[in-house]
């Protein structure tokens, strides 16, 4: 079952059934419906036109579902809009479903939870596991909002600021490794930009092309996580690094700076520097400190505490972790490593330890784990 293809096709023919009449709730869970019946059936009997078939078998289950509905007579013409056999309609509604999921009268976690289940393709228990809720409390949760945005024009915007922040959770699960999202999410940002003239629209591109550059030297050969200080340099993908540059560089030209195009800026810094020992910390902890006023984020400060490690010595580094809350995801890692830099072997291994016990992606886990194997031999010794 090819699912990275039923993935790709999903947004569209949700699109294609939402134009057509169907209310939002009705249409994606017809798609689901014809989503399930293509596992069933494609295995032995692929169809020639993926999509179209799914179109087909969606907008028939809407049909089924709409005639006993109340408003029977209005949905019954519906039928007679039925297209003849052919291809699908070519054209991709992927990006005005993500407005209407980010739609002014959802809140932004529900219209960030709607697009990632809706149109990122996400599962239902993966989007649950990411907000740390059970999986029935998020179902309920992605159910109204669907009925929320169910009637609602389908070329009405929603809020760009949610979208940037749907597209931006879209990119993070992609790279996790556990649903390759990033290079969607990459093309639906260059769409974004070329239709809205936005800063900060801008500055997200160019955070995720410079992130992306980097993906192929996350891991080692035998799969295991290479921090970014030990990744071969050479692997970094210059012309998307180069690109994400241009691209910061012409939204901070505009004097109206918004928390991606800072984070843009310090990944472009780490991408700037020929080694790790080059990198310009300084100009780092100034981007951090941007960041933080903009967005008075506990994580952002995690990572400052990092960087004025690297520009300060990580006795500076472990006094500005020491302002936050120790309950913060990978705070143990970091401040493993912070009492490692400061010669406080014991301390850092237990950390490690710690933090591998907490860590919820697995290639981390391991990495954690090899952290604190190598400063107790390293004792032992």
């Amino acid at each position: 079952m090819d699912e990275p293809l039923l993935r790709s096709l999903t947004p569209g023919v949700l699109g294609i059934l939402v134009r057509r009449g169907a209310d939002f709730a009705a249409a994606e869970d017809a798609v689901q419906d014809a989503l399930i019946e293509a596992v069933r059936v494609w295995p032995a009997d692929p169809p020639r036109d993926p999509k179209g078939w799914l179109v087909t078998v969606a907008w028939r289950r809407f049909l089924d579902a709409t005639r006993s509905d109340a408003a029977r007579r209005r949905r019954e013409e519906l039928v007679d809009e039925e297209p003849g056999p052919g291809p699908a309609p070519g054209a991709d509604d992927t990006l005005q479903l993500y407005f209407l999921c980010a739609h002014p009268s959802l809140t932004p976690s529900s219209a960030v939870a709607l697009t990632l289940r809706a149109v990122g393709g996400l599962t239902t228990r993966q989007i649950a596991q990411a907000y740390l809720v059970p999986e029935a409390t998020m179902a309920q949760r992605i159910s109204r909002a669907k009925r929320t945005v169910s009637g609602v024009r389908f070329d009405r915007p929603g809020d760009v600021s949610t979208v940037l922040r749907v597209l931006y959770l879209v990119f993070n699960e992609g790279y996790s490794g556990d649903v390759d999202l990033a290079a969607e999410a990459i093309r639906l940002t260059r769409q974004l930009a070329a239709a809205v003239d936005h800063p900060e629209v801008a500055g997200l591109l160019a955070l995720m092309l410079l992130h992306h550059a980097r993906r192929a030297a996350r891991t080692t050969p035998d799969g295991s996580l290479a921090p970014l200080a030990e990744q071969d340099r050479g692997r970094w993908d210059t012309r998307a690094i180069a690109e994400g540059v241009g691209i910061l560089q012409a939204a901070l030209a505009r004097d109206r700076l918004g928390e991606y195009q800072a984070q843009a800026a310090v990944a472009a810094l780490h991408a700037d520097a020929p080694t790790a020992g080059e990198t310009d910390w300084v100009q780092i902890v100034e981007w951090y400190d941007e960041l933080a006023r903009l967005t008075d984020s506990p994580v952002v400060r995690l990572n400052r505490a990092v960087a004025v490690g690297e520009a300060d010595g990580p006795r500076a580094g472990l006094t500005a972790l020491a302002e936050l809350d120790d309950a913060l995801p990978r705070y143990a890692a970091v401040a493993a490593y912070l009492h490692e830099r400061d010669g406080d072997l014991t301390t850092a291994a237990r950390l490690y330890a710690e933090a591998a016990r907490k860590a919820a992606d697995l290639a981390e886990r391991d990495h954690l784990i090899r952290q604190a194997a190598r400063l107790n031999s390293g004792r032992g010794r």
